[in-house]
């Protein structure tokens, strides 16, 4: 049996990002039945789960991770810049940075989380690979720590929010098996705090880590493991 080209699913993802998945996820809706075959799962811990009929996640054992796509809250440099003069201004330097930066960080989480559960991650197909196609969506980074000259400390009750909008794939057939959507946020409203480049990405890596606890946990219960 052939192994598909899946590093090919790259390039298309971030050139073509499932737009009509996206606008369903701004419009909060859940249906039932997605236009490619997925049922709507009940009682998970994310804000929508499909899945495949029938589909069977037991058989994987190793993990392919693709590049995890990143785009921005719409409007949010346009909204960032509003009050923002000289070379406090967000650029898209600035962006690519924090795009790279999160995407970087999603490939290290959930490598680390799932080898600790006893998955391998690994760059080629097989017939017990599973594969991770993430993108996250809607980002808004309240205060964004950008390398100014002169710059003073900046107060936040939030560091910001972003939404997980990943599928998974049958590494061989290609077929798709899931999807999952879940937005979170970070710290509670109304407790202000410091934000800089430190703290915004500790409060990205804890959104991260949570999701990628909840696929491990996942991946176990078809395994059959106890203990998660």
């Amino acid at each position: 049996m052939g192994i598909i080209n899946w590093r090919a699913f790259v390039a298309i993802f971030i050139a073509s990002i499932q737009i009509i998945g996206f606008e369903a996820v701004a419009k909060n809706e859940t249906p039932e039945l997605t236009h490619d075959g997925l049922e709507l799962v009940d009682g998970t811990k994310l804000d929508a789960v499909y899945r495949l009929p029938g589909a069977d996640f037991s058989v994987y054992q190793r993990v392919a991770i693709l590049e995890c796509a990143v785009a921005f809250r719409k409007n949010w440099q346009r909204d960032q810049n509003r009050d923002r003069r000289g070379g406090s201004r967000i650029t898209q330097d600035d962006m690519d940075r924090i795009k790279s930066t999160l995407s970087e960080e999603f490939l290290k989480i959930f490598s680390e989380e799932l080898e600790k559960g006893g998955y391998a991650v690994v760059d080629a197909g097989g017939e017990d690979v599973l594969v991770l196609r993430p993108a996250i969506i809607n980002l808004d980074v309240a205060a964004p720590d950008i390398l100014e000259p002169g710059r003073t400390r900046t107060f936040s009750a939030t560091a910001g929010q972003m939404t997980l909008y990943m599928e998974v794939f049958d590494s061989v057939s290609g077929a798709i098996l899931g999807r999952a959507v879940d937005a979170q946020g970070s710290r509670t409203p109304g407790r202000v705090q410091i934000s800089n480049r430190v703290t915004n990405k500790a409060e990205a890596d804890r959104i991260l880590r949570r999701w990628a606890k909840t696929l491990v946990g996942k991946l176990d219960a078809v395994h059959g493991k106890t203990g998660e």
